[in-house]
């Protein structure tokens, strides 16, 4: 939570440290796309400043939304891969989803393409033990994190400390990274026109990204580092770092927090950004129950000029967290805060978007669980024209999605408020 630093910003590339020229260079494009150079100068300094992870130039980010578009572009993925394959996850469920990604990495470690994967033992509590042995069977290294069962841990064991990443690596040039998992859930867009049919299940909706470039390699290493702590054994002979290959114009920095590291990386980056923030904050988040620092971050924003927007969910697949969050409704919209619920979708998004330059799509929620007793993984893009691919989307949610006036939220049942107090009780184990 430290100012942004004065020093000036460094970038890395493909080799390594840019010569300041270079990175200067580098950054004077960046402003070139950008609506106010002020503005971008003030968020590449507080990246300079914050986390220990360098600024990546010369990566190509592609949004996807939903679960159909992302599931194509992995599975495609997948089938090209050429070295190896690697999936940290923390739901694989065995449904069609499932059990269509279990045949893609069993082909492709028949075909001599080793396939690793890192599942959570409580996100995959539902699937059943036979559906990792017919990978096993075929081959494919599969490591359970921080098992359910003292007896089976190889590392320690914290059944409250869980892997919610979402992360796949081909070939250590491409990774997918964001808020999906691999479940039948996520089989039906969120975008439909017409009326839904009485009874159906609501679509989930969801946001992730493909990142190709230079940066893969901090994603590379956040899946080794896992594997090697939970102690997944010695891994097939490949070049696990190739040589880096520029693949576009954007600036990604790889955040991974960790409930073994002293202070969460992400949170630290998210508040600051929040505090440094100018004109506007778009906020998606799917389970919401957020500590002091970050409402009166959020509040004192409003309180600078900046227009804060939340969308936050309607409808939930977990009460307790969605009932927490909804308990600082008055706060946040005395405070000028507004907030939007989504609609006919259940909302499982995690983004931020900030000043039309800074953007973050990853895995954490902003809730206690996330910042303390999760492993999560985020992606933090300096970029005006992502930026402005993410804002359209969140307006396209916000087309969706119904404000929550204080007026109205005021007049809420006594039946609802109570709901509120019991979950704000367990909000910091949930």
């Amino acid at each position: 939570m430290a100012p942004p630093s004065r020093r000036q910003v460094q970038v890395e590339g493909t080799h390594g440290p840019l010569s300041q020229a270079r990175s200067t260079a580098i950054i004077d494009e960046l402003k070139r796309r950008s609506p106010d150079t002020n503005i971008l100068d003030r968020h590449l300094a507080l990246e300079q400043a914050l986390v220990d992870s360098p600024l990546i130039s010369g990566n190509k980010v592609t949004l996807l939304q939903d679960g159909p578009a992302t599931y194509k572009a992995m599975l495609a993925a997948i089938k090209d891969a050429k070295s190896h394959i690697h999936m940290e996850t923390y739901i694989l469920e065995d449904d069609e989803v499932g059990r269509q990604f279990s045949r893609a990495f069993i082909d492709k470690q028949r075909q001599g393409v080793p396939v690793s994967i890192i599942y959570d033992a409580v996100g995959c509590l539902s699937t059943p033990a036979e559906f990792f042995k017919t990978l096993t069977d075929a081959g494919v290294h599969v490591v359970q994190f921080n098992p359910v069962n003292p007896l089976t841990a190889k590392a320690g064991w914290n059944v409250n400390q869980r892997d919610h990443r979402k992360l796949l690596v081909i070939d250590g040039r491409m990774a997918f990274l964001g808020g999906i998992n691999i479940s039948g859930v996520y089989s039906g867009g969120s975008i439909k026109s017409g009326p839904r049919r009485p009874g159906a299940m609501l679509p989930w909706r969801d946001t992730h990204v493909q990142i190709e470039g230079p940066v893969v390699g901090q994603y590379q290493k956040v899946f080794l580092d896992t594997w090697n702590r939970q102690k997944g054994g010695a891994l097939p002979q490949r070049n696990y770092f190739p040589d880096p290959i520029p693949r576009g114009k954007e600036i990604v920095r790889a955040i991974a927090g960790s409930p073994d590291e002293p202070f969460s990386a992400i949170y630290a980056t998210l508040i600051s950004a929040i505090g440094n923030a100018v004109t506007e904050i778009l906020l998606t988040n799917a389970y919401f129950a957020p500590d002091p620092q970050l409402r009166a971050a959020l509040a004192n924003a409003v309180r600078r000029g900046v227009d804060v927007k939340l969308i936050l969910p309607s409808k939930t697949d977990s009460g307790l967290i969605f009932h927490a969050g909804r308990s600082y409704y008055d706060e946040l919209l005395r405070a000028g805060i507004k907030i939007y619920e989504r609609r006919d979708a259940l909302l499982h998004s995690k983004t931020v978007v900030i000043d039309g330059v800074w953007s973050t799509i990853g895995s954490t929620n902003l809730d206690w669980r996330s910042f303390l007793h999760n492993q999560e993984l985020n992606a933090v893009v300096l970029s005006a024209d992502f930026a402005a691919q993410m804002k359209k989307v969140f307006e396209g949610d916000l087309a969706a999605s119904d404000p929550v006036p204080l007026e109205a939220w005021e007049r809420r049942s006594f039946g609802l408020r109570l709901k509120e107090r019991l979950a704000r009780l367990w909000e910091y184990w949930l």
